[in-house]
């Protein structure tokens, strides 16, 4: 499941396949008390599966430095973007300085949720991950599957087979958002209605 800034759901806040987990439908709601609010620009976008949680903050940037007096030329005129380098001190300051207590952090939120948390951050519309977890997905490929795969690799566009289902994955989840976001909103009604219904089902 996953939630956006605005605190829209997106994904199942239950059902069979979250049965073993504990319920994360207030993960926003304890960041939102526990990070500090001079971290992040607004609330981060929070994004959970059963495996992760994944907190994005967008980090404020200095205002840019105008040089003093009037310019002659438009060549000379200030812009207000910020060179490449000083986005890239923001983000390493950020990233030593919060690290003890991010891990603090993540650690609570772990023993709370049964997941482990990822750091990232927006700059200038830029993200960044510090840490990101890659879970293991076991399952099993007819040979037509595979060959989709081993072209894949064999073109050069991925290294492995397992690299290979991911880029398919992400390709899949790109041109189908739209389908997979309706089938989301099936599943959270289908959640909604058992819940609803008599106990011991």
């Amino acid at each position: 499941m996953r939630h956006d800034h605005r605190g829209r759901n997106f994904g199942r806040p239950g059902g069979w396949q979250q049965a073993d987990l504990p319920d994360p439908a207030d993960v926003p709601d304890w960041f939102a008390g526990r990070l500090p609010s001079e971290w992040f620009v607004g609330a981060p976008v929070i994004e959970i599966d059963r495996d992760e949680i994944v907190v994005i903050g967008e980090l404020p940037l200095p205002k840019p430095e105008r040089p003093a007096g009037p310019t002659d030329s438009d060549e000379e005129a200030p812009t207000d973007e910020l060179p490449r380098a000083t986005k890239e001190g923001v983000i390493s300051r950020f990233r030593e300085s919060t690290r003890p207590a991010r891990m603090q952090i993540a650690g609570e939120a772990q023993h709370r949720y049964g997941r482990s948390v990822a750091w990232g951050v927006t700059v200038d519309g830029e993200r960044i991950m510090f840490t990101h977890q890659a879970v293991p997905v076991m399952t099993r490929l007819r040979q037509p599957e595979r060959k989709v795969l081993d072209t894949l690799v064999d073109s050069g566009v991925a290294r492995s087979r397992s690299d290979a289902l991911a880029w398919t994955v992400k390709l899949a989840g790109k041109h189908a958002e739209a389908w997979l976001e309706e089938l989301r909103t099936a599943m959270s009604k289908v959640d909604d209605l058992r819940s609803e219904g008599p106990k011991g089902l």
